[in-house]
């Protein structure tokens, strides 16, 4: 994020939830004194592999008529146009991967609620450079320079059409749905767990201030305890910078819409 962000990402992950160059922070102890942080729900639980649906595509308020039946292993040709669509014609984005997009954007997606998201399923590549940090003494926190790393992402996040967007998602769902099942939930159902991924994110703090950072070791952590044990998705929004994290909630306000026709828990 992190589009982040974004989506179906600048599928539906990348452009929907998070539009990050996402890098696995260690979860050590921090070693410098905690900051104050608006407090969190907890973090989601891992998806039950038998669940009742809550969230039918059919019942979607842009329920679409389901494509032909493409093989999920052959789809990366019919996904790259019909995302073409999405951006209105113009070129993918170069920060998009386009091989195993489903597959990719399926997992990114399951993962988010958890401790870490694997780089070699995101579906977008990771932003240049390293992370803005100031430092003051032993003191360190994310620079407000941070946030101008994801500036082409949350660009493109913008121009998205989201009805579009949603148009695609529902109407190829059969293979988000195969490719959810081959993850490992033969019974599961992945509208149910995209929608309770896209509340996880919406709940994500709103920090005002600099983030504070501890290093323990080689790489950096939250110095705040709550921040540090939020789950990766939410950890990606507060990386991103504060003004497009809001730009990221309201694409997924919005795309949730398309998708669910229950509104997102207060």
């Amino acid at each position: 994020m992190s589009r982040p962000f974004v989506l179906i990402a600048a599928a539906i992950v990348a452009a929907l939830a998070g539009f990050t160059a996402w890098r696995a922070w260690h979860t050590e102890p921090p070693i410098t004194p905690p900051v104050m942080a608006t407090p969190s729900p907890p973090p989601v639980a891992p998806a039950p592999a038998t669940a009742a649906i809550q969230h039918p595509v059919e019942d979607a308020p842009l329920a679409a008529t389901p494509a032909g039946a493409v093989p999920l292993d052959h789809s990366d040709a019919t996904m790259r146009q019909a995302l073409a669509d999405v951006f209105a014609g113009h070129a993918l984005p170069a920060f998009l991967r386009v091989d195993r997009v489903i597959r990719n954007i399926v997992a990114t997606i399951d993962a988010l609620p958890r401790e870490s998201v694997s780089p070699t399923v995101m579906p977008v590549n990771p932003a240049p450079g390293r992370m803005a940090v100031t430092a003051a003494g032993d003191a360190m926190a994310i620079a407000p320079e941070n946030a101008t790393r994801y500036t082409p992402y949350i660009d493109v996040l913008k121009a998205v059409d989201t009805r579009t967007l949603a148009t695609v998602y529902l109407k190829n769902y059969p293979l988000f749905q195969q490719a959810y099942r081959e993850l490992g939930y033969p019974q599961g159902y992945f509208n149910d767990r995209l929608v309770t991924v896209i509340d996880l994110m919406l709940a994500t703090p709103d920090v005002q201030g600099p983030i504070a950072l501890a290093q323990p070791k080689v790489v950096f952590t939250y110095a705040d305890p709550a921040l540090e044990a939020l789950p990766a998705g939410q950890k990606m929004l507060l990386r991103i910078g504060r003004d497009n994290a809001t730009v990221v909630k309201a694409k997924l306000r919005e795309f949730r819409a398309h998708i669910v026709r229950t509104p997102p828990p207060k």
